[in-house]
């Protein structure tokens, strides 16, 4: 287990199966990436970067993909969601898609790659 897995595995139902499957499908996408803790949140790092964290907070869960890049260019996709530059909230009982989840985290695995292999 590592930092991410531990603190959703202390967060009562049913924020936890929705966080748990943001990490599911993350880590399906990059099996590479490694839990730790990036800007004080246990997140999953990937090529020594943060690549997402996940976080309850008070009336919703957010996602935090490390990078207002990537959550402007989903912007269109995250109508009836509130977001900012750096966090997409959503709740147990709407949770994000799953192929927006797959593609915020393709989209936050390739800006990693790019800039790693300058």
């Amino acid at each position: 287990m590592g930092e991410m897995t531990d603190y959703i595995a202390g967060i009562e139902e049913p924020d936890r199966s929705a966080m748990a499957e943001v990490q599911r499908a993350a880590l399906a996408l990059v099996p590479d990436a490694v839990e730790g803790v990036s800007y004080g949140m246990p997140a999953l790092r990937y090529r020594e970067r943060p690549l997402l964290a996940v976080m309850q907070a008070k009336g919703h869960i957010g996602l935090y993909p490390f990078s207002p890049a990537v959550v402007s260019a989903v912007s269109e996709a995250l109508d009836g969601y509130s977001w900012s530059k750096g966090t997409i909230r959503f709740t147990a009982e709407r949770p994000l898609p799953d192929g927006l989840v797959d593609r915020i985290v393709a989209l936050r695995r390739d800006e990693i790659d790019a800039a790693s292999d300058r």
